[in-house]
């Protein structure tokens, strides 16, 4: 089966490679379920801003679920009631795994450095979700917490960098000009945390990916779906064609698919 990507919305996407489905990141609430994130900018609208484009029968029906990390637009309260308990789940660390299988679920499992599901596979890597201020910070550091990025290598299939919830960083700019991935997914809303700035990709961090991996084609998500997401697919698009690179990227509306 061809590589493929669609984005669901938000962070949650249905990935299908070297002949296996995964749903990374479900965030699988109706549309207002849950209020805006306390301390963040547009704070009094309720999330997740749209409804799910594809119905839930489309977004379960895989062979794994991988969780980069368990913060509620990348896990919900939905994912957690509607996941059927037995399927396997793949997390970061044992804090995410014990919170999942004290939840129902039977089958979840640690990554390690580097993964494999039969002919699939990848690693982990490393995030930093947002500045050293906000991390070093009593109140706001535990919330911000730990997140994951995953790297996808399988023979005769392109390889794919899920580069996660992170700011820039001088592992991600080694990450890319190392592993040289066909395909970088980026997490591009630009999610402002009040008083700390930017815990994730902005546009001027995508060009930066453009210019680390030229050859490269780019697949922006993580956009308009929460209330701290201030970068619109617009204004990206635009930015890409005023500095040269729209050619190198996708910036897919809620349920499209993307092949590779």
């Amino acid at each position: 089966m061809k590589t493929n990507l669609r984005l669901v919305r938000n962070a949650t996407v249905l990935f299908q490679y070297a002949g296996k489905s995964f749903l990374i990141d479900p965030m699988l609430a109706d549309k207002e379920a849950y209020p805006g994130f306390d301390g963040t900018v547009n704070s009094h609208l309720r999330i997740p801003l749209i409804g799910l484009p594809v119905d839930l029968k489309t977004v379960t029906d895989v062979d794994a679920v991988i969780a980069t990390h368990l913060h509620p637009d990348h896990w919900d309260m939905a994912a957690t009631e509607k996941l059927p308990k037995e399927k396997p789940v793949y997390v970061q660390d044992e804090h995410d795994a014990r919170y999942l299988m004290e939840n129902g679920f039977s089958d979840v499992r640690i990554m390690e450095e580097e993964n494999q599901a039969d002919e699939v596979v990848w690693n982990k890597t490393a995030c930093q979700h947002g500045s050293n201020d906000i991390i070093a910070d009593s109140v706001m550091g535990p919330i911000i917490g730990k997140a994951s990025g995953l790297f996808f290598h399988s023979e005769g299939e392109k390889s794919v960098y899920f580069v996660g919830d992170t700011i820039w960083t001088q592992e991600v700019e080694n990450n890319l000009k190392t592993l040289q991935p066909d395909v970088v997914v980026v997490n591009a809303g630009y999610a402002q945390v009040v008083g700390f700035g930017s815990i994730i990709f902005g546009k001027e961090d995508v060009l930066r990916v453009h210019r680390a991996a030229p050859h490269a084609q780019i697949v922006a998500i993580h956009m308009e779906a929460v209330n701290h997401c201030i970068l619109s697919r617009k204004e990206l698009h635009e930015y890409a064609e005023s500095h040269l690179f729209s050619s190198s990227l996708h910036i897919p509306s809620d349920g499209e698919v993307i092949c590779f």
